[in-house]
C-alpha cells in the first residue's frame, strides 16, 4: 500500500519536511518511491512557502490508490486537490473523570448552602448545636495525647530509679 507523508529533515528543533510516496511498511524517514512537496513549520502560516505541492504528480499517485495520512490530507484539502478532510473526535472535547467528580461537588456544595438560605430560622439554632459538638470532639481528642505526654515523663523517671 502507498502512502503520501511526511518524512521529517532538518536540525534538531529546526524541523523540515519532505512529502514523500513511500510504502507504508518503509520506515518514516527512510526509502521513498518520488518527492512530491515539502513542509517548512518554522515558516509563518501566510508564507506561501509553508507548504509546496506538486499538483500533478500528488493527483497521479492518488489516481494510483496512494493513500495520503491525516496531517497530508489536510495540506492537500487547503491545496484544494482533494476534499477538506473533517476529523470529529467526541471524545477529546469531553472533560476528564477528575473534572467530573469536582463539577458534582461543586454542585452539592450550591445545593447545601441554597438549602441552608432558604431554611426557616427555626433550624438555624440546631445547627450551631451540631457545629459546637465537632469542637467537643476535638477537644476531647486532644486530651488524651495530654495525658500520654504527662505519662511519659513518669515512664521514664521509673527507668531512670532502676
Amino acid at each position: 500500500m502507498l502512502k503520501i507523508r511526511l518524512t521529517r529533515s532538518g536540525t534538531k528543533k529546526r524541523p523540515y519536511y519532505r512529502i514523500v510516496i513511500a510504502d507504508a511498511r518503509a520506515p518514516r524517514d527512510g526509502r521513498f518511491i518520488e518527492k512530491v512537496g515539502t513542509y517548512n513549520p518554522m515558516l509563518p502560516k501566510t508564507d506561501e512557502n509553508r507548504v509546496r505541492l506538486l499538483d500533478e504528480r500528488i493527483k497521479y499517485w492518488l489516481g494510483q490508490g496512494a493513500q495520503p495520512t491525516d496531517r497530508v490530507a489536510i495540506f492537500l484539502g487547503n491545496a484544494g486537490i482533494i476534499e477538506k478532510p473533517v476529523f470529529n473526535n467526541p471524545e477529546k472535547a469531553k472533560p476528564s473523570a477528575k473534572t467530573q467528580e469536582r463539577l458534582k461537588e461543586r454542585e452539592e456544595k450550591l445545593k447545601a448552602a441554597e438549602e441552608a438560605a432558604n431554611a426557616p430560622a427555626e433550624e438555624a439554632p440546631a445547627e450551631e448545636a451540631v457545629a459546637e459538638a465537632p469542637a467537643e470532639e476535638a477537644a476531647a481528642e486532644e486530651a488524651p495525647v495530654e495525658e500520654a505526654a504527662a505519662e511519659a515523663p513518669a515512664e521514664e523517671e521509673k527507668k531512670e530509679d532502676a
